[in-house]
């Protein structure tokens, strides 16, 4: 049997399903390829989202001869040979090329791919699952639009697979099926459109009686609920994101869930440098110990390793998450970091450098007030260089360790 995703696969704009925040009617996507006038573009989204379809799509809207390559086994020279072929296209007015995953053609070969496109004689589709903005040329990326392809809703996968089983039909595979089917389906497929269809395909094809059953329970047999690892690229990083901005705004079950599908990525050295960075970013000085309390658990973490170590994790996760929050440290650091590129900021006053050596007097090093010396250890004398002078990189946050900081200095510095 031919695969059901490209026995499936829609050859009109009208058949496409979901991206209707770039393809509904009025949208500039859609308007461009009704007039038959494609554009230089980048597709940019997760796997099964429909972007090697809608490249076909838009190749049939104006006439042209689609090709397809895939970055990770193409050369430069596949693009030279169909461009060197253009003339023998007697029945097309040009040539799509489309390029899947641009993201693995090297800097190089992305320069060269620059000549094909500025002299027009190819219409480029690319389409990559990583942010391109990171990882395509900006030379590419300056003559290209870029549009955003999101993760189908269930609703979506739902009607495509009903069209699928009534093409199956029609062509005398006897097929019954329950919404709950399909609507698992579609859940477990996280938003793509293939999967989805492979595991439907998978449950019609591993059954060799007459009337094929999809079922609920003889999906769940299959064992591919669990297919998604988010494991790499940008989706990685998104979920890194949403469990150190969930830990932030004190959302503890948001953060757990988050863990849950980076552990379930398997890429336990990212999850614990995040979590490192969350106790000194967004617990601070709040909590100070929680630096302290973090590092004890991920050296554990990583000591009993996976499946266990989620455990643990989970543990810290709900620990940073409920604790009080401060950013008091990130910011200071910020403001002194951006200080450094944007104004002058002097040298380090004489009496706080090294006069350690015999020579420092002659130099004027000197004058330095051992603070230890004095009552409450703490004596006033300038730390800043004098062109920063009274400037504040500190500043007190409300929650109670900060709170009790500055009272007490306060008193002491009266």
């Amino acid at each position: 049997m031919r695969p059901l995703a490209d026995s499936m696969r829609p050859t009109k704009l009208e058949d496409f399903v979901g991206q209707q925040h770039i393809l509904s009617k009025g949208k500039p996507l859609y308007n461009l390829i009704n007039s038959k006038n494609i554009c230089n573009c980048i597709f940019y989204g997760p796997p099964g989202t429909g972007k090697t379809t809608l490249a076909n799509i838009m190749a049939n809207y104006v006439d042209k001869k689609f090709y397809k390559l895939n970055a990770t086994t193409a050369s430069v020279k596949d693009i030279q040979d169909i461009t060197n072929n253009m003339d023998n296209l007697i029945s097309y007015t040009g040539v799509v090329l489309y390029i899947d995953e641009l993201q693995h053609f090297n800097k190089k070969q992305q320069q060269a791919l620059l000549e094909f496109i500025e002299d027009g004689r190819i219409t480029l589709i690319a389409s990559t699952t990583e942010n391109p903005y990171f990882v395509i040329h900006k030379a590419i990326i300056s003559r290209c639009n870029i549009f955003q392809f999101k993760p189908l809703e269930a609703s979506d996968i739902v009607v495509g697979l009903e069209k699928s089983i009534r093409k199956l039909i029609d062509k005398g595979i006897e097929v019954e099926y329950s919404d709950e089917a399909l609507k698992y389906i579609s859940d477990i497929s996280q938003g793509d459109y293939r999967k989805a269809y492979n595991i439907l395909e998978l449950g019609i094809n591993s059954q060799v009686k007459l009337v094929r059953q999809i079922s609920k329970e003889y999906i769940e047999s299959l064992g591919q609920s669990n297919m998604r690892s988010d494991s790499s690229g940008d989706e990685f990083y998104n979920l890194l994101s949403a469990l150190q901005k969930s830990i932030r705004g004190s959302d503890a079950n948001a953060a757990v869930h988050y863990l849950a599908r980076l552990i379930k990525g398997g890429n336990l050295t990212g999850i614990i440098r995040r979590m490192c960075v969350i106790a000194a970013e967004d617990i601070g000085l709040s909590s100070p110990s929680a630096l302290s309390v973090v590092n004890s658990g991920v050296e554990l973490a990583l000591k009993v390793g996976l499946p266990e170590a989620r455990i643990i994790l989970s543990e810290i996760v709900i620990y940073l998450s409920t604790l009080p929050k401060s950013n008091s440290a990130y910011l200071a650091i910020n403001s002194a970091m951006n200080d450094l590129e944007n104004i002058n900021f002097g040298d380090v006053p004489m009496h706080l450098k090294d006069a350690h050596y015999s020579g420092a007097a002659k130099l004027g090093v000197g004058g330095y007030k051992y603070p230890h010396d004095y009552k409450n250890h703490y004596v006033e004398q300038e730390y800043l260089p004098k062109e920063l002078k009274d400037r504040v990189y500190y500043e007190e946050q409300h929650n109670k360790y900060e709170e009790s900081i500055r009272k007490y200095w306060t008193e002491i510095k009266k």
